[in-house]
């Protein structure tokens, strides 16, 4: 689902227009995007969460010339799945 068929289908689901349904999730984004870029985390219960994880830099190589590349260290979101969709998609999948 990407996400101009989650906001079809929360625009059915809710019974608001489009417009509103499109607005209020692009928000939503908003808000969580604005939270992760200021080092906060976002919790959404039964769901997961997002945090900001920090690495450091390291030496790599680069696969096309075996050039050794300095990687510089960086912050990357990351999503930890909530105890409810994990059960959830646990059961769907052992369910087929």
């Amino acid at each position: 689902m990407n996400k101009s068929q989650l906001i079809e289908v929360f625009s059915k689901r809710s019974g608001l227009k489009r417009y509103n349904a499109e607005f209020i999730i692009k928000e939503f984004f908003n808000a969580m995007t604005d939270a992760l870029a200021n080092g906060e985390g976002v919790e959404i219960r039964g769901f997961g969460s997002f945090s900001i994880r920090e690495y450091d830099g390291y030496v790599g190589r680069n696969p096309k010339t075996g050039e050794q590349v300095e990687v510089a260290p960086k912050k990357l979101p990351f999503f930890k799945v909530g105890k409810e969709l994990k059960e959830r998609v646990m059961d769907k999948v052992t369910a087929q």
